[in-house]
């Protein structure tokens, strides 16, 4: 009979250490769960403008927390195609003067030589963009900070700020379909404690006698 009772007392506290190991494993879980990565998709796009016509689609983005794990810093992995159907242009590069004739550097000509379609995001930190908060962002003008596609961006951010950051860019040099797909270009954000957002931008400019810069809005996303 004791040597039941010892067997019994053997079976009951390896149970416990089971359970506590199980315990200990789903906490882990939990944890991890908790600092997940996330996934959002993103709605494909459509604007037509002058001589042109821009669609956006294969947007998503994954987030993910700093590794700095100062509360201050996340990390955003995006992927999309920027699709740019060109109707009319001057064809090759016509130098920087490209704004109307006799009006050099007017109109906003920021390209310096050729058409070109450029796409990137509109990152702020406790800021909704909207479309009122990217004009406030541009004054005119793109704020670009960026890297080449598949590469990684850093930027620092304060209460109230918006940046603009270019993935990618590609000169229109005659009428026809241009593209720029990038997948997983990293941005890394520092010095928003706050809540931020993100939102993609791309923009077609055509140079010459008829001017225009057309630009599409994706939809906004929180970054955490």
């Amino acid at each position: 009979m004791s040597m039941n009772r010892t067997d019994g007392a053997r079976r009951a506290t390896r149970s416990l250490g089971m359970s506590a190991a199980a315990a200990v494993a789903m906490g882990l879980f939990s944890t991890g769960a908790a600092n997940a990565d996330t996934f959002v998709p993103l709605p494909d796009g459509q604007k037509v403008g002058p001589g042109v016509t821009i669609t956006r689609n294969g947007e998503r983005a994954l987030i993910s927390p700093s590794l700095a794990a100062n509360g201050a810093g996340r990390v955003v992995w995006v992927s999309g195609n920027a699709i740019a159907d060109v109707a009319v242009t001057p064809e090759g590069e016509v130098g920087p003067n490209n704004g109307p004739t006799g009006n050099p550097g007017t109109n906003n000509s920021s390209t310096h030589g050729a058409s070109q379609l450029s796409t990137g995001y509109i990152v702020g930190c406790q800021i909704s963009i909207a479309d009122d908060a990217i004009s406030a962002g541009v004054s005119g003008s793109v704020n670009l900070n960026g890297a080449s596609a598949g590469g990684s961006i850093g930027i620092n951010l304060g209460p109230g700020e918006v940046k603009f950051v270019q993935i990618d860019y590609k000169d229109i040099l005659k009428p026809g379909v241009y593209s720029v797909e990038y997948q997983d270009a990293e941005i890394q954000i520092q010095g928003c404690a706050g809540y931020a957002q993100a939102r993609s931008y791309t923009v077609v400019e055509i140079i010459g006698d008829h001017y225009s810069k057309t630009t599409l809005y994706g939809m906004p996303f929180s970054i955490g």
